[in-house]
């Protein structure tokens, strides 16, 4: 009996929850990781995030493919009409993937702020001329905008579909932790 309990005592330990860390991305914005998601290493954010804006911030696991970022966006809304922003960020997300499956959207309030958000499974086919790459990426991303009148922050949450039971529960704490300034 003793045997089963500590055998049982071992399990459980092995799938608690990650201790959350509250993590200052930038000034004024604030954000509650699990302690698996550590800062990117420059090589990572050249290749994920190729564009002459590095994001505010980006975290990832130990394996590379879980993902939390943070970026300013280029589209500004001085007018603040987050419809429209909602329309115009959700055709740029299907036109980034070659198969979409919106499982969420709308637009929702954190911590006293109105954000727009997507939550999808999406498949990037294989770029069938490069060497090496043969299978598609299958991916669960939550992204959420905040639209303000000088700058519009997008806040992503990605893992692997085979991932996606695993995770799911945390990108949506993480998303609720926002803090912004």
């Amino acid at each position: 009996m003793k045997k089963i309990l500590i055998i049982v005592a071992a399990v459980s330990m092995a799938f608690t929850v990650n201790k959350m860390i509250k993590t200052k991305v930038a000034d004024g914005i604030t954000v509650t990781l699990p302690d698996t998601l550590a800062p990117m290493q420059p090589e990572d954010i050249l290749q994920r995030f190729p564009s002459v804006r590095n994001p505010l911030g980006a975290y990832t696991n130990i394996d590379r493919d879980v993902d939390f970022s943070v970026n300013i966006s280029a589209t500004q809304w001085p007018d603040g009409d987050i419809n429209l922003a909602q329309k115009f960020f959700k055709t740029g997300i299907n036109n980034l993937y070659d198969q979409i499956e919106m499982i969420d959207e709308g637009i929702h309030e954190i911590n006293k702020r109105q954000y727009i958000y997507f939550i999808f499974e999406s498949r990037q086919n294989a770029d069938q001329r490069s060497l090496g790459v043969t299978e598609s990426k299958r991916k669960y991303t939550y992204i959420q905008y905040l639209v303000e009148p000088r700058r519009t922050l997008v806040f992503t949450f990605s893992c692997p579909i085979r991932t996606r039971d695993d995770w799911e529960e945390m990108a949506h704490t993480i998303m609720n932790s926002l803090r912004v300034k």
